[in-house]
């Protein structure tokens, strides 16, 4: 869990924050180069998350990966296929729903 003063983080409220800035991890990948790649994530659009390794930005479809977010000392594992949204509209969308 990541928590700020006004806000917190965990594995079942995920899809409704800003995944912007954590670190994450390509646990699967249908491309080979791209599984095991641990960074920070920089940019996120509809169909792909920027993750910073090392000093190199690689871009990773969302549509053929699992991704490991680190909240703090847990971490949350999501199919890259369920955040294949503009991140407004997954932040929006999850809120709604709740």
């Amino acid at each position: 869990m990541l928590k700020g003063k006004h806000y917190e983080i965990t594995k079942k409220n995920i899809f409704g924050h800003e995944i912007v800035g954590l670190e994450a991890e390509v646990i699967e990948s249908s491309d080979k180069n791209k599984k095991g790649m641990k960074g920070i994530v920089v940019d996120e659009s509809k169909n792909v998350l920027t993750i910073e390794a090392g000093s190199q930005e690689k871009k990773v479809p969302k549509k053929e990966a699992v991704f490991e977010f680190a909240l703090g000392s847990e971490k949350a594992r999501v199919d890259g296929k369920k955040i294949m949204f503009r991140p407004q509209d997954r932040v929006k969308i999850f809120w709604r729903g709740m």
